[in-house]
């Protein structure tokens, strides 16, 4: 683990985005997980989609999970969603919000763009993956951190 990439986010900021995953995930069966790292200079899709497996998202009941990753110093940045959100999500959905946290991120609020795309996620998936009273939390909502 980096000691960058964990240190990007204060304390205080890391929890502001682990709240924004609790609320968003309070009113849906959705799972959201977040994805630091320092550097990474090859396709940030193809890293986004080896974490998204390795941290075994894509085993939940209704595949419902989705990814933000991003790999601070270089400045890349990726919205991964499972295949049961991805049927159901319009098209433009994932681009859409990274272009909206790009807008944050170029001002270096990093934290409120990953609080805005979390949200806006959060806030989808409840249409199409309501919480239900006998959902359990199938993944951690700690923020995980690589290299």
């Amino acid at each position: 683990m980096s000691p960058t990439a964990k240190r990007f986010f204060t304390k205080e900021e890391q929890d502001r985005i682990m709240n924004a995953i609790l609320n968003a995930e309070l009113d849906t069966s959705g799972e959201i997980r977040v994805h630091i790292e320092s550097v990474f200079k090859d396709d940030v899709m193809d890293r986004a989609t080896f974490i998204f497996k390795k941290l075994k998202m894509h085993r939940t009941e209704l595949r419902n999970g989705v990814l933000f990753y991003l790999a601070v110093k270089s400045r890349k940045f990726a919205i991964i969603g499972d295949v049961g959100i991805n049927k159901e999500v319009p098209k433009d959905f994932w681009n859409d919000i990274k272009e909206k946290m790009a807008e944050y991120f170029k001002e270096n609020k990093f934290t409120e763009g990953l609080v805005f795309g979390i949200s806006e996620t959060g806030a989808h998936l409840k249409k199409h993956f309501p919480y239900h009273l006998d959902d359990i939390n199938e993944l951690s909502d700690e923020i995980s951190f690589g290299k």
